[in-house]
């Protein structure tokens, strides 16, 4: 099993906006091979930094789902609203 963290920072006045396409892109992420489980979080010092933790069965299903054409599609709608790039990072159990 790995866990994604996936962050992002909106911009300034598209929280609500942001987060009707983000529930889309968890829930197309749900339906996903290899999806375990996901949970968003708002970082209590910035309400515009946004934390995605999820699990994954392996590596190969993440790299399917992040390469897939439904998660490009979906993030072509969220990168506009975002004033930073998306960052990613994946961990793995010692």
């Amino acid at each position: 099993m790995i866990r994604v963290i996936i962050e992002r920072h909106i911009a300034e006045t598209l929280e609500s906006a942001y987060e009707e396409r983000s529930r889309t892109l968890l829930r197309r992420a749900v339906d996903a091979p290899g999806f375990i489980s996901g949970e968003t979080l708002v970082d209590s010092a910035d309400s515009n930094h946004r934390l995605t933790l999820c699990n994954w069965r392996s590596g190969a299903d993440w790299d399917r789902w992040y390469h897939s054409p439904d998660r490009h599609a979906l993030m072509n709608s969220l990168v506009p609203m975002m004033d930073r790039d998306e960052k990613i990072t994946v961990l793995e159990q010692c």
